[in-house]
């Protein structure tokens, strides 16, 4: 584990420093520090204006320091002199409580308090589109059912197998990539890892993604439903939790349903309790609602859910049990912030715990066929405004996630709701101009 930026530096022949931290919208901002002045940064940070960001902040505010974390260090594969390092955010010698590293962190000091280390992976999605963002890079890529497409995953080679390279370099372990289930989509897939680990990867995969599409001549979006009528991008997340040792999995109990432990079902019940409210969080954007609450996409399945259910090895639902130990989490979506996807989590999952919560019946039917037979389960938010109003009245969640990062959050997302709404569109001329 690095300690030591200059050390580093000097070593890897590194020229420059890319001090990064993501604001609530989920958007990195940098500076690019010289070698020469990383050490001070690495004991000072690199200043910033708050405001100037996605962040709840003022042009009268101080100076908000971002101090890199050593531990998050990824020398640039595809340019060699460039290093991304993950920053916390500080001003005026405090933590900035809102801040998304900041909240996760927060979280997890509160799981190690109680004997738990989470774990997790990402399922990342995207799509690769023309430099314009109109149309899907690939004219070719036609099919009604795309997904796993061989030839289609070979017309993207270039792209994908340097990406995946670099991931081997990197010692992500990498194990699979495919053409997923729209048009021009695809997903990568790389080795589970402690929380906080993976939302560093999560953050720094989307730039690397970004990075090499755009060095292709390509444009890569995490747009939850870039392109109407296909399956949109989803996040989802592999759950487990562990002994601080990291060798026995607490969720684990061969003698329990589906070889989920008590600890583990209380802890999925957090997430059913809080699944509404957690949909601001993990679905955060007016178009995150056109991919949860999709109507049959050309492929024959949105492949994502509307409902708050959960079942075995069965995609159709909410959450899914596919083996012992461990749950998937298929609400989130590609706009989901990386750290803050994790923090909300764990956070309704911890909540869970100290309810002992249940988390309902499990179901096994087909979702997308005979959903309309459970009668008790409730809907996930039909948009961004139900969502955050479903956050601001879970006030154990927004407790537990910090009332500083709540309130702004709530404040900063109801400003972009209220710009939505305030939009006229041309489907509103087309259809209410001659009433």
């Amino acid at each position: 584990m690095t300690t030591d930026l200059a050390a580093f530096a000097k070593e890897k022949g590194v020229k420059y420093f890319m001090v990064s931290f993501t604001d609530l919208f989920g958007a990195q901002r940098a500076k690019l520090v010289p070698t020469q002045a990383i050490a001070d940064m690495q004991e000072e940070g690199a200043g910033f204006a708050g405001f100037a960001s996605w962040l709840d902040m003022t042009p009268a505010h101080a100076d908000m320091l971002a101090v890199p974390d050593p531990s998050s260090v990824i020398q640039l594969p595809w340019k060699r002199e460039v290093a991304w390092v993950a920053a916390n955010l500080v001003m005026e010698d405090e933590l900035v409580e809102q801040a998304p590293r900041n909240v996760l962190n927060r979280l997890l000091a509160r799981a190690e308090a109680d004997g738990l280390r989470v774990k997790t992976g990402v399922e990342a999605e995207f799509f690769l589109l023309t430099p314009e963002g109109t149309e899907i890079s690939d004219p070719y890529d036609r099919a009604e059912k795309p997904c796993y497409d061989q030839q289609a995953v070979m017309r993207r080679y270039d792209v994908i197998a340097e990406i995946c390279d670099y991931m081997l370099e990197l010692g992500w372990g990498p194990y699979q990539n495919d053409h997923e289930d729209a048009n021009g989509q695809f997903e990568m897939n790389w080795e589970f890892d402690d929380a906080l680990r993976t939302a560093d990867k999560h953050s720094f995969f989307k730039f690397m993604v970004k990075s090499v599409a755009e060095k292709h001549g390509y444009r890569a979006t995490f747009m939850p439903k870039p392109v109407e009528g296909l399956t949109g991008n989803g996040c989802h997340v592999h759950v487990s939790v562990w002994d601080q040792a990291g060798t026995t999995n607490a969720f684990a109990d061969d003698g329990m349903e589906l070889g989920l432990s008590a600890r583990g079902r209380h802890f999925l019940g957090g997430i059913m309790k809080h699944a509404s409210a957690m949909a601001a969080i993990t679905n955060p954007t007016v178009n995150s609602y056109k991919r949860i609450n999709a109507p049959r996409t050309l492929s024959g399945a949105s492949w994502a859910p509307n409902t708050i259910t959960w079942t075995g090895n069965n995609r159709t639902h909410m959450v899914r049990v596919p083996g012992p130990g461990r749950f998937e989490l298929r609400l989130p979506d590609g706009a989901a912030n990386p750290y803050l996807l994790q923090a909300v989590i764990i956070a309704a999952g911890l909540s869970g715990l100290a309810s002992e919560a249940d988390p309902g019946p499990r179901y096994d039917i087909d979702m997308y066929a005979e959903g309309h037979t459970v009668k008790d389960a409730p809907r996930l938010p039909l948009n961004l405004l139900d969502a955050l109003r479903g956050l601001e009245a879970d006030t154990a969640l927004t407790e537990a996630m910090g009332s500083e990062f709540s309130e702004a959050f709530l404040k900063l997302k109801r400003q972009e709701w209220n710009s939505y709404v305030s939009h006229f569109s041309q489907w509103e001329r087309d259809n209410t101009l001659d009433v």
